[in-house]
């Protein structure tokens, strides 16, 4: 069992999954920052691996991840930060990233690296699915990474269970077909998640987009396994000068 299939075994409501951006705000901010969310209650950490076009993120994740490459970080440096975190971190930790620079590191050698940094999933939202069942799929189940497919409300009932049948670990439901940090009536996407909770899916559902205090948490929890934070908690470490306080701050607000 994995890491993640085991904290939805051992936690299968109300699970927390927070984003951070590897490199940021400084460029050795990246386990600092994963510390502090495992020691302040998140479930799960979403790390971003910074990119110059991130299509599916919105401001804030953008210019969190144009700092994080003028800070020098690449996906090198990242899997020479992550060498040996799994001595100080037990959470479960998904990669966020964009397929080009995956690519040009080589996507065989990326999975391996992972793999044996002890990341326990990936999420890739520009890789196509057809090219998941053809040629990457085989690649990331043989190094033994989940990942995760995401989901909209313009998803047909059909295409939603084939990524459910594709995904491991969990299922990503975007609250709404914009960018990351949006604002969004939780109340808009109701009759969505109740949707998906009626389908009975084969992965947990976490949902994403729009999640960004204890109010919009505690919705999306009322009709998924939980909810992803990013955008909300970049805006916090923003211009912190001490990356714990920051997080406890922000997490005490989310989880009281």
């Amino acid at each position: 069992m994995s890491r993640i299939q085991a904290l939805f075994e051992r936690k299968p409501r109300r699970v927390l999954n927070v984003y951070c951006t590897a490199g940021f705000p400084q460029l050795d901010s990246t386990l600092p920052v994963m510390l502090a969310l495992q020691e302040q209650g998140a479930d799960l950490i979403e790390l971003g691996m910074p990119y110059s076009d991130p299509l599916a993120d919105g401001t804030v994740i953008q210019q969190s991840s144009a700092a994080a490459l003028a800070n020098g970080m690449t996906i090198r440096v990242l899997f020479d930060q992550l060498r040996h975190f799994r001595q100080h971190i037990h959470l479960p930790v998904v990669l966020m990233g964009y397929m080009n620079p995956v690519l040009q590191y080589g996507f065989e050698q990326f999975c391996a690296d992972a793999a044996a940094a002890g990341v326990d999933g990936l999420i890739l939202p520009d890789l196509p699915e057809y090219e998941f069942e053809t040629e990457y799929g085989a690649i990331i189940r043989r190094s033994g990474l989940d990942f995760i497919f995401l989901v909209t409300p313009e998803t047909s009932e059909a295409r939603i269970r084939q990524l459910d049948h594709l995904s491991s670990g969990f299922l990503y439901a975007v609250s709404s077909s914009s960018t990351t940090g949006s604002d969004k009536k939780m109340s808009d996407v109701e009759s969505y998640l109740q949707r998906l909770k009626s389908m009975e899916l084969k992965n947990p559902i976490l949902v994403g987009f729009g999640i960004k205090d204890r109010t919009t948490f505690d919705a999306a929890c009322a009709h998924a396994n939980g909810a992803i934070i990013g955008s909300a908690f970049i805006q916090a470490l923003e211009g912190s000068a001490d990356v714990r306080k920051a997080t406890a701050s922000f997490l005490q607000g989310v989880l009281g």
